[in-house]
This record gives C-alpha cells, sequence and structure tokens, in this order.
C-alpha cells in the first residue's frame, strides 16, 4: 500500500503545454488519495495552473536567477528538503531535474520515461503506431511511486467566474463562444492565416469568436483579424494567464493547434478541437480527455513524412504549409458538430 500521508515533490518546469499536460494528472492523483500533499517545483509564469488544486502549492525555481546552475539547484534542494518531502514524481527528466536527482540520494525518485527510442523511431518512418501518451507517462511516474491512477472519469473545475476588467473586453456574450488560437511554436505547426480567416468569417457570423496568442507579432496579426470581422475579439496582450484561465474555462470550444492553449483548454475540460501539421497525435501530445475525432490531421498521402519531429522544429522546407490539406470547411463543420 502506498504512504496515503505522503507529500510528493513534482518536477516540471517547462514548457507551457507539457506543464499544463500535468494538472489533469495531479487532479486525479489529489480525488484519488485526498490526504498526499503536493508540491509543484515549476516557473512563476505557471504557478496559475494549479491554482484550483487542493493539497497543491507551488515551489517557485528562479532557473534565471537563484537557482541558475550547478550551485543554484543545489541551493534549490536544500530549500525543497525543509518542507519535508518524502518522495520526487520528475516529469521533466531533463539535465537540471537530473542534477537536482543528485542531491535527492536516499529519497524515493522516479523519473518519466520519454520514450526517446519510439519517438525517434516514429519520425524516422521507421515505426508508424500510437506511443503512450504524455499523460500516460506521467501516471507511470505515480504508479512506481505506488499511487497507479485510473483516469477513465476525470473532474474538471466549475467554468470560473469572470472578473470586471475582463468582462468589460469580452462584452455581452453570444450564443456561444469559441476560442481561437491560430499560432504555434514552429511555422509547421501552424495553419496557414488566410485559411484561418476563412474560418473566423463563416464562424464569427454565427458565434462570439476570443482569440489568443503571445508575442508581439501574434498580436498584431490578431488585432487586425478582429477588426476584419464582427463577433470577434483578440484577448492577446490584454489578460494575463490567470485572465486567461478564467476565459478558457467559459468557452464552449477552442480551436487550436498542437500548443499550449490546447492542453490550458483540455485541462479545464474544455472541448478542444486541434489542428495538427508536421507533428502527429501519435507522439502523445493529444490534448487530455478528447475525442480522436476532434483532431483534424494533414494528409500523410500528401505527406508521407508526417510527423517530421516530435515538437514540430524540423521539416522539409516543402512541408511548411501541410496543414493546407486541411479545409475550411471541415474545420468549420467540425466545429459546429462539437456546439
Amino acid at each position: 500500500m502506498p504512504d496515503k500521508h505522503a507529500h510528493i515533490l513534482v518536477i516540471r518546469l517547462s514548457a507551457m503545454g507539457d506543464v499544463a499536460m500535468t494538472v489533469p494528472i495531479l487532479r486525479a492523483l489529489i480525488n484519488q488519495y485526498p490526504k498526499v500533499k503536493l508540491t509543484v517545483l515549476t516557473t512563476q509564469l505557471f504557478k496559475p495552473f494549479f491554482r484550483d488544486l487542493v493539497n497543491t502549492k507551488v515551489f517557485v525555481a528562479d532557473v534565471k536567477g537563484t537557482h541558475k546552475g550547478f550551485f543554484g539547484l543545489y541551493k534549490l534542494s536544500k530549500e525543497l528538503k525543509l518542507l519535508h518531502i518524502n518522495a520526487v514524481a520528475d516529469l521533466h527528466n531533463v539535465l537540471r531535474s537530473n542534477i537536482l536527482k543528485s542531491f535527492f540520494s536516499g529519497y524515493n525518485f522516479v523519473q518519466i520515461d520519454k520514450g526517446r527510442k519510439e519517438k525517434k523511431e516514429l519520425v524516422s518512418g521507421k515505426s508508424f503506431r500510437q506511443l503512450k501518451t504524455t499523460h500516460e507517462r506521467y501516471a507511470e511516474v505515480f504508479e512506481k511511486l505506488g499511487f497507479p491512477l485510473d483516469l477513465s472519469s476525470p473532474k474538471f473545475p466549475a467554468r470560473a467566474l469572470l472578473n470586471t476588467k475582463t468582462e468589460s473586453l469580452i462584452g455581452e456574450k453570444g450564443n456561444n463562444v469559441i476560442g481561437i488560437a491560430p499560432f504555434a511554436a514552429h511555422e509547421g505547426k501552424m495553419y496557414p492565416l488566410d485559411l484561418m480567416k476563412q474560418v473566423v468569417e463563416v464562424l464569427s457570423k454565427e458565434h462570439q469568436i476570443l482569440l489568443f496568442g503571445g508575442g508581439n507579432k501574434e498580436v498584431e496579426a490578431l488585432n487586425k483579424m478582429a477588426e476584419s470581422y464582427e463577433n470577434v475579439i483578440n484577448l492577446a496582450g490584454k489578460i494575463d494567464l490567470d485572465e486567461q484561465i478564467d476565459v478558457i474555462s467559459n468557452l464552449d470550444v477552442m480551436l487550436s493547434m498542437d500548443s499550449g492553449n490546447a492542453h490550458i483548454a483540455a485541462m479545464l475540460g474544455v472541448k478542444v478541437i486541434t489542428l495538427w501539421g508536421v507533428t502527429h497525435p501519435y507522439a502523445g501530445f493529444a490534448p487530455f480527455n478528447q475525442p480522436e475525432d476532434y483532431m483534424l490531421l494533414s494528409d500523410r498521402n500528401t505527406f508521407p513524412k508526417i510527423p517530421t519531429s516530435v515538437f514540430g522544429n524540423k521539416f522539409p522546407e516543402s512541408y511548411k504549409e501541410v496543414s493546407r490539406t486541411i479545409e475550411p470547411k471541415t474545420v468549420i463543420n467540425k466545429i459546429r458538430s462539437v456546439i
């Protein structure tokens, strides 16, 4: 039997989507083992992800300052040990967490198996098959610590109440609210903007559209899109992550690339339609608890090298716009059917 009163340190520092993917697993853990305490080691940016989890605290790693480098990580390990942790679930398994592991000798320290060999075979074309999902890999870590998890009937938080600022930005709620996050970290993962505009143009005549994004170039592009159509509001650059989570929890559906916004919506129990370019769900990064037909894939008959990489950062020049093979009417019809 596992120690029901265990205090587990959970390590996952980046990236946004991967951190968001931990949330449904941690929620299952604290629901199924209510006496367990969790301390999540992550960066300041991602702290809001864990706000509704009971028995869970976030310890912020200052990886660019106080906790930078070998000696910074040694200092971090000393600070963490003061919390009286019994076990460590390393859901990251990178150089930084491996160094931390060396300071936790004597602790039950379990690291995620990222399946690097199988993923290499997948992108090389050697083996095209569904690999374990990242959620399954996270759950495996807790199973090895003595906490097997049942992910078949997940629970999600209630829709958040919006603050006055966010309410005033959005205005009066339409019949249905669709979130659209048209950008991704890498170009090969993005749906071409000219096609996305066609999707927005049609759907905005029927529903309210809220646009999500990040950097300055994205904000500029999304502002132009919002100005071009009725019932379209750009929230990029106007709300913080806490407020963004509030808004996403109130969506009827999120349309996203294989990117962080898909995983934020999924961790909140929102329906997520994803568009896949040079990556593929077989690598294990599909959003949590979403039906297979919510994932619209680029044409592998035309582009047989898909997936060209696990993260979408490597692809031949001719594969830059593979998702152009997903027709706007396919996206529109899927969203209509889900709503």
